[in-house]
């Protein structure tokens, strides 16, 4: 990884819930981030992720969800949030959301639009910017946890921004939103990022196979060589308008690489170099 010598170390509260979604447990964390400046006093802040192992995937659940198998991954830096609004109208000069604030998740963006997003920041910046590898998000994720959310077996609303109507197992039902939140509004995981369930769906760089025979076990995106302008790629982490279902850490979903959904964002990674 290319060497970052200003980081920054911060603190922070996670939590843990149990199968009804009571909260049972509260740990303070640190971890270690950068802010890249991107002009008119907008930063973006990348956290730095150990490097590790993941049993990526859910045998409980759908059929693209497994195999489970385990996959080493390289240390690396991810944006502590999703990609907001006035990061991304600094780089790209129009914003593409709802307009509704400028520390709201950026929405309504494609995955066309995405690796636009990376190859300006990455121009801007002098250092390579892209979208994470499927499996560096999950792992990013996860957190070293291995239950359907990174903050136990379920999720309730006043932890995670999603359609409260339609709960997880045993939780509660809550409150239904019906749009963004401002990022960084609920508890972080272990690694101090936020928002990695619900919220916004993110984009990764891989693209989407309907299961993980034969996926990269390097903590690589997996890409083939085939050229289709209706390519399916993978998002990853669910969104205000889903159910809770919908927002585990091993969910996937897909789009054609030109569709701009709403409640669809990004986050980014620094890559190696």
């Amino acid at each position: 990884m290319s060497s970052v010598t200003n980081l920054t170390t911060f603190s922070f509260e996670t939590v843990s819930v149990d199968r009804n979604g009571e909260i049972i447990d509260r740990r303070s964390g640190k971890a270690q981030y950068f802010t890249l400046s991107l002009g008119d006093g907008i930063g973006l802040d990348l956290v730095s992720i150990p490097g590790g192992t993941l049993m990526m995937g859910d045998e409980r659940h759908h059929q693209d969800e497994q195999p489970v198998h385990q996959v080493t991954v390289p240390a690396f830096f991810i944006s502590k949030y999703p990609i907001t609004q006035a990061q991304y109208r600094s780089i790209m000069g129009e914003n593409a959301g709802s307009g509704m604030g400028d520390n709201y998740p950026i929405e309504k963006v494609s995955w066309d639009d995405a690796i636009e997003f990376c190859n300006k920041l990455s121009q801007q910046t002098g250092d390579r910017y892209t979208l994470p590898s499927e499996s560096q998000w999950e792992y990013a994720c996860r957190a070293g946890t291995t239950t359907a959310f990174y903050f136990g077996e379920t999720i309730v609303p006043d932890l995670v921004n999603y359609h409260g109507d339609y709960p997880y197992q045993g939780a509660p039902t809550g409150e239904n939103r019906e749009q963004t939140t401002p990022v960084g509004s609920f508890p972080p995981n272990a690694f101090g990022l936020s928002d990695m369930h619900g919220n916004v769906w993110e984009w990764c760089l891989d693209e989407y196979q309907p299961s993980y025979q034969g996926a990269p076990i390097d903590g690589s995106a997996w890409i083939s060589s085939v050229e289709e302008s209706n390519l399916k790629r993978v998002m990853r982490g669910g969104a205000w308008d889903y159910v809770a279902r919908g927002c585990r850490s091993a969910v996937r979903g897909s789009l054609a690489s030109q569709i701009r959904l709403a409640g669809c964002g990004l986050r980014v990674v620094r890559a190696d170099g």
